[in-house]
């Protein structure tokens, strides 16, 4: 198959900077991004393969546009925007903040050409060091938070970014890799066991417990998103959590049973949904005629499904029937927390650099695999915890206004920034999506 040129370096997270300095962190953040681009061509930075994906060339230029609008028209005097333009272009959701391209038209922006997006990019990002430099204290604390909310912000673009790179590689029939699997492979450092995690249980005796961010916990983080809070008591029942996400091995069994096709698994929604759709596999999943044996297409090229590894791609609707098939259900979000709370949080996340799932035992200290590999869908609905309140001002348009219709999901993915997750975040999605790194963990009463 077809990919892109050899790379002698790899567009994985830098190494930990400490949260104190956070100039350092956003130059970091900032160079990330563009080196998870700089493999694709300026031809693969531009198309939009469906509405729920955006072009590259889109997320390095909205990227930019949050610190431009959020920190340097309101904090740097005399500041002018690189292109007035640009910030129609840019805008994602901001309704606050003026008009916005309409989200499935992105990839119809051929121009401005890349080059002056990179250009912009350059020019914001020295314009934000220099603001912050000889900033002093009062101005450093109004600046600070809005800058480690855009570094967080653009570190979920960079999984973003991975996400909607795979989507439109598995739309080309040359099925072209993001990076040779050779060259990751020589990156990667694995610890690879003899053989993989045997399936088994967590058993919780329930109990009243805290869930939620709590700024005042002394956290080594103490960054969190404003829909991770306020901490709050929960009442859990007893219940026992699985040791390991769901395997392609056992999503096979579920084909072999029928599972797309029996009505009593599925939600009334999620059925109607599969039928719609055709589903009978998880997403990127293909049969060869040739062989007949079940392939699936990754950021590292086509390659066979590994039936050790998490299963990946599929929707909360299938999540759900799959757990029914089994007898279980899926966690809700306060038991999947309160047990990952108890766990390092370590495993096959970006700086890793498989940039895929893998068996439980090879890249992670935790036995529990419980951070990285895959999203792990819920039961639980997307809403507010009690007392949540958003900040005031656009800046409370980032999460709030999203509480309907969505579901949970918890623990990153392989291509989740290293230090961007946390026991209390809280990812969400529309039960039909399929496209994001999402996987699932069986929970079942005790």
């Amino acid at each position: 198959m077809d990919g892109p040129s050899p790379h002698t370096t790899l567009p994985f997270a830098p190494s930990h900077i400490a949260r104190a300095d956070l100039t350092a962190r956003f130059l970091a953040v900032r160079r990330q991004t563009e080196a998870l681009a700089a493999p694709l061509d300026p031809e693969d930075q531009v198309v939009q393969s469906m509405a729920d994906c955006s072009p590259t060339k889109w997320h390095l230029g909205h990227t930019t546009w949050f610190f431009e609008r959020f920190v340097l028209m309101s904090f740097l005097p005399g500041y002018r925007p690189f292109d007035p333009g640009f910030d129609h272009l840019f805008n994602s959701y901001y309704v606050s903040l003026g008009s916005r391209h309409p989200r499935p038209q992105r990839g119809l922006l051929t121009r401005p050409p890349l080059a002056r997006v990179l250009a912009w990019r350059d020019s914001v990002t020295h314009a934000v060091t220099g603001l912050l430099d000889p900033a002093d204290a009062g101005l450093r604390a109004r600046i600070d938070p809005l800058i480690e909310t855009g570094v967080h912000h653009e570190q979920q673009h960079q999984e973003l970014l991975l996400m909607d790179v795979l989507h439109l590689f598995s739309c080309n029939p040359l099925r072209p890799a993001y990076l040779p699997a050779d060259i990751m492979d020589s990156a990667a450092t694995m610890a690879v066991a003899s053989k993989p995690q045997a399936p088994g249980w967590i058993d919780h005796d329930g109990g009243i417990h805290a869930i939620g961010h709590d700024p005042a916990a002394g956290d080594a983080d103490d960054f969190a998103y404003d829909n991770e809070g306020p901490r709050h008591d929960v009442l859990l029942r007893p219940f026992r959590l699985a040791n390991r996400p769901v395997t392609n091995g056992d999503w096979l069994e579920f084909i072999a049973e029928d599972g797309y096709g029996r009505a009593e698994f599925w939600l009334s929604d999620g059925i109607a949904e599969t039928q719609a759709q055709g589903w009978t596999a998880p997403l990127y999943w293909f049969r060869p005629e040739e062989d007949g044996l079940w392939w699936t297409m990754s950021l590292r090229g086509p390659e066979p499904v590994d039936l050790d590894a998490p299963v990946v791609h599929v929707s909360q609707y299938e999540a759900d029937a799959f757990a029914r098939f089994r007898g279980c259900r899926l966690p809700t979000e306060a038991e999947w927390e309160v047990v990952a709370a108890q766990a390092p949080v370590a495993g096959n996340l970006l700086p890793r650099g498989a940039l895929r799932p893998m068996p439980a035992g090879t890249t992670t200290p935790s036995p529990a695999q419980i951070y990285g590999d895959v999203w792990e869908w819920t039961s639980s609905a997307y809403g507010p915890y009690p007392g949540f309140k958003p900040p005031v001002g656009a800046i409370g348009e980032y999460n709030g206004k999203f509480m309907a219709n969505q579901m949970v999901l918890r623990g990153g993915c392989c291509v989740t920034p290293g230090d961007h997750i946390r026991p209390s975040y809280r990812n969400f999605f529309y039960p039909r999506q399929r496209w994001a790194f999402s996987g699932l963990r069986l929970a079942t009463d005790a």
